[in-house]
């Protein structure tokens, strides 16, 4: 519960309502919307309440209860829905309460600003009658709109009717008026950079506007904008999470920075990402002035061989140790033995882990206090220590002596007997088991953990054999290792799409080329998407289209918005779509360019936040209901991506969110 929740569960406490249930979305008009009809121009209030009339919280509170009564806003079971007035969510969408009345209830005196100052509105449960109960300049307004779903129908048919004329007339009313406001300029941003058709030079213009553009692949002769910017943190950002930067911008970015500090954190960024630089710039970062900069450019992906040798020799202690282990294999005997003896002792520690890869080591080394932990898991023991620790290490270290690639076959069938389950579990995903044995190995493997595939099965995955083998093991983890594989084999793909662990044919849809489309209709039954893949299944070419229209009427709505995939279906069945029951599917059909423009202009009073956002966006959508959308803060991110909005308009909304000394005044 957010602190405006408790803060208004509190308040219809005080009120004398007792909250019913959660508060989850109601399948009704939501609260936003019925606000909008009971303070419109067109509203007429149904009765009307003097504020200066004597007792006048008792006769607000009488004259309330007799009108929800009698026109069934509470029903049967005493159960209505409300909402008051007040920023009680923050930035997230409003929702319904559902509430019943206590033996003491006062919202005439509770629900507003002052005592016998109300502001909340009542709906009936089913959403067909709605109470609102507002403040005016002197009297207190009751305003009953009943026939709900009949109103919202007459006004999307009326709002759809629109003449190029009106059109033409909408977008030209857009910008008069007042300026917009600091949360709506941040609103029209965001869509902006969210929106396909805002065009390149536009979309340079909204740097350092809004965070999301700099997330999304953008044109060359924006990047060089991005570059140049003024501000730093919006360089760094871009270095963070723009996708296409060249190699050569790369090296612009990290070496036109004349602080030491910004270089760092840019070398640091290109090493997380993996970006591989040249030759010239490798050498460049790695004599550089600052040690911090050095340190992160051992980190960097493809560090040439004269590089890694030159920073293991470094003045500085932390860029020798960090560059150690990479450049360890092609160090002479003279300088692998001055890194031994060095004077510092994290780059003896780095020394002795990898000369002990290929050299046994000995107790007395093992128990160095700064080396045992990292030891025990990566280097060559001696076999009589080796020993020691699988017999007597406590958990922890025979847990990492367990996943140890030097250790010898019988020590890790001794581990695959380990009365520890989580010692057992690590001998169990090692490489070097074969499957019989692996399938011996008695783990409680749990499917819901988050596992990540494993690195010596993604190395074979462009080998038919190993894949095979693989794709048979008993251990869920190896055959989730190999659906990861972009192609494998049609013997390999039929038996992981029949596999018992959904995961495996999950990671087969998100990965393989090959994953069949009776798999990928049976994934999509249960899966929407994850973040690195939000197409799959649906997105993946397989996926079957034709054919899908025989789920029209199938109960489970996941399989019933497929049908409007199929190239035979209509749009009338676009339209019933749109009237779902289930909000999926609506928002399915809010995506279609075949839904008229009177269903989008309804869609946007859904229930559901994700299925206005979607109706807003809307092709069809009329200029005079859009504009409407871009002027308020809650609609104007999603409408500020529309794909029809002019780019007059655009360059028009972008000098409002920024005036600069030579931009052209709008309208």
């Amino acid at each position: 519960m957010t602190g405006g929740d408790g803060e208004l569960l509190e308040l219809l406490r005080r009120a004398g309502l007792e909250v019913v249930g959660d508060r989850r979305t109601e399948q009704v008009l939501p609260p936003r919307a019925a606000w909008r009809s009971v303070v419109s121009g067109d509203a007429k209030p149904t009765m009307a309440v003097r504020e200066d009339l004597p007792g006048l919280i008792a006769e607000l509170n009488a004259q309330w209860h007799r009108l929800a009564a009698g026109k069934g806003i509470i029903g049967e079971d005493g159960v209505f829905l409300i909402d008051v007035a007040g920023h009680w969510t923050g930035c997230a969408p409003r929702r319904w309460t559902r509430v019943r009345l206590t033996g003491q209830w006062d919202l005439a005196g509770v629900l507003g600003e002052r005592p016998g100052q109300p502001e909340f509105i009542t709906l009936a449960t089913d959403g067909s009658t709605l109470l609102g109960v507002t403040t005016e300049e002197d009297e207190v307004w009751f305003t009953l709109l009943d026939h709900i779903g009949e109103r919202q129908e007459a006004a999307a048919r009326a709002a759809a009717q629109e003449t190029p004329r009106e059109r033409e007339a909408a977008w030209a009313a857009l910008l008069q008026g007042p300026g917009p406001s600091t949360r709506l300029r941040q609103m029209w941003a965001d869509g902006l950079c969210l929106n396909p058709a805002t065009p390149d030079h536009l979309r340079a213009r909204l740097l350092g506007l809004s965070h999301y553009l700099l997330w999304r692949p953008l044109p060359t002769a924006v990047v060089e904008a991005a570059m140049v910017h003024p501000e730093r943190k919006l360089r760094q950002l871009l270095a963070e999470a723009q996708p296409n930067i060249t190699t050569e911008q790369w090296a612009r970015l990290i070496l036109d920075e004349e602080e030491s500090r910004h270089r760092w954190i840019l070398t640091m960024l290109a090493a997380d990402r993996r970006v591989e630089l040249t030759d010239a710039v490798y050498e460049q970062l790695a004599a550089d002035p600052s040690a911090r900069v050095r340190e992160e450019t051992a980190r960097l992906y493809g560090l040439p061989v004269s590089v890694l040798i030159a920073l293991a020799v470094d003045v500085d202690p932390s860029v020798r140790a960090l560059a150690c282990r990479r450049a360890w294999p092609h160090l002479d005997t003279a300088t692998r033995r001055a890194l031994l003896a060095d004077a510092d002792g994290k780059v003896r520690v780095e020394a002795l882990l990898q000369y002990h890869q290929q050299h046994p080591m000995p107790p007395s080394v093992f128990d160095t206090a700064e080396l045992a932990d990292r030891a025990v898991g990566t280097c060559r023991l001696e076999r009589g220590l080796a020993e020691y620790l699988a017999h007597h290490g406590d958990p922890a270290q025979r847990c990492s002596l367990a996943g140890n690639p030097h250790l010898d076959p019988d020590l890790v069938l001794l581990l695959a007997r380990d009365p520890d389950e989580s010692v057992r579990s690590v001998v169990a995903i090692r490489p070097d088991l074969t499957e019989e044995q692996r399938a011996d190995i008695p783990i409680d493997f749990d499917p819901r953990g988050r596992h990540y595939p494993l690195d010596w099965v993604v190395a074979l995955h462009q080998d038919p054999g190993a894949m095979r083998r693989l794709a048979a093991s008993a251990h869920p983890l190896v055959r989730r290792s190999v659906a990861r594989a972009r192609r494998l084999p049609p013997d390999v793909v039929e038996r992981l799409a029949r596999d018992e662990d959904r995961v495996v044919q999950l990671f087969l849809a998100e990965s393989c080329d090959d994953a069949p489309a009776d798999m990928l209709l049976r994934v999509w039954q249960w899966w929407t998407g994850s973040l690195s893949t939000p197409d799959r299944p649906h997105g993946h070419p397989n996926f079957p289209r034709h054919g899908v229209l025989r789920y029209a009427d199938d109960p489970n709505p996941r399989m019933r918005q497929l049908a409007l995939d199929d190239p035979e279906s209509t749009a009338e069945l676009v339209e019933r779509f749109s009237r779902d029951s289930d909000e999926e599917v609506r928002h399915w059909a809010a995506t279609d360019p075949r839904l008229t423009p009177e269903s989008a202009v309804r869609l946007l009073d859904d229930p559901y936040e994700w299925v206005r956002d979607t109706a807003a966006r809307h092709p069809g959508l009329p200029a005079r209901v859009l504009i409407g959308l871009l002027k308020d803060t809650d609609t104007a991110q999603a409408a500020a991506q529309h794909p029809a909005l002019p780019v007059s308009v655009m360059e028009q909304m972008l000098q409002r969110i920024q005036p600069t000394a030579d931009a052209t005044p709008g309208p």
